[in-house]
């Protein structure tokens, strides 16, 4: 595969899954504040299938077309900016399971925090999606 198409479909699974990840914590906010079953059960159904259909398939492609892009063309081989954008992506693996973890915690009924809480939590993909493009544009040696 030619590699702007594999960069094409790295890009486009990325926007995929930031979208994800930045709707997912404001449905938790949503969530968190209302008391109203039947809200709170159509609340469990869209994080679920947010975080299963969406979510999971974007960030697992990104990251394989982004090894691929890696490994195959040796894109920003041993390079700093490749290192830390590594580093991220890896917190944001992170930040994606504790979603996971905190959509079960919601589908159980046993979650504990606040909407409060989940307002702070949906502000940390942006700061990663900022960090991520800096790298990727300007490089850093």
């Amino acid at each position: 595969m030619p590699v702007l198409w594999l960069k094409a479909l790295h890009i486009i699974f990325m926007v995929t899954w930031f979208a994800g990840l930045f709707y997912l914590p404001r449905l938790f906010v949503y969530h968190a504040m209302t008391e109203d079953e039947s809200t709170r059960a159509q609340f469990r159904i869209m994080e679920r299938k947010l975080y299963y259909g969406i979510m999971n398939p974007g960030g697992v492609l990104t990251v394989l077309f982004g090894i691929w892009l890696w490994i195959g063309y040796g894109i920003g081989d041993q390079s700093l900016w490749l290192q830390l954008k590594i580093g991220l992506v890896i917190v944001l693996v992170g930040y994606h399971i504790w979603c996971g973890r905190l959509v079960k915690r919601f589908q159980k009924e046993t979650n504990v925090h606040s909407h409060i809480f989940y307002r702070w939590f949906n502000e940390f993909p942006v700061l990663i999606l900022v960090g991520t493009v800096l790298l990727v544009v300007l490089k850093p040696n």
